[in-house]
């Protein structure tokens, strides 16, 4: 796969819709998948990918998701403007959650979004304002 400049990928994550949760993830798994992206970096951007956009559904309203794929890698930027995450440590713990009853009713919430998105991804970029919001810029590798 040759190109000179990135190509890109957009979607707006819907919040408060469980059940649109994860189209984005579906739909890139598509989109690589035509680029003859390997089924294993699929799996890993798309795993990394729900993680980010169902923990924008439960913490941020929603937000946006941008896949851009380079020759050599592929960049994942989540962002939202919800509250921010209070502490970044805390959040990588696995099993900590602030999600509300709810939503853990609905069997999200277990705790392992951020940890599971550090896992699947080679590089793990987070930017968060209390109050104004987060960014989330994960890379795999090609």
């Amino acid at each position: 796969m040759k190109m000179s400049e990135a190509i890109r990928f957009h979607f707006d994550v819907d919040g408060d819709n469980f059940t649109s949760a994860g189209q984005a993830s579906v739909q890139i798994k598509k989109n690589l998948r035509q680029l003859g992206i390997s089924p294993e970096t699929i799996r890993r951007v798309s795993i990394a990918m729900y993680e980010g956009e169902i923990n924008m559904v439960i913490h941020a309203n929603g937000g946006s998701a941008d896949v851009l794929v380079y020759e050599d890698g592929i960049e994942i930027i989540l962002a939202d403007k919800g509250p921010g995450i209070p502490n970044i440590e805390l959040a990588m713990k696995e099993g900590y959650s602030t999600a509300p009853d709810n939503v853990r009713n609905l069997g999200f919430g277990a705790g392992m979004g951020l940890p599971n998105m550090k896992r699947y991804t080679d590089d793990m970029k987070i930017e968060t304002e209390q109050g104004v919001g987060t960014t989330i810029t994960m890379r795999v590798n090609l």
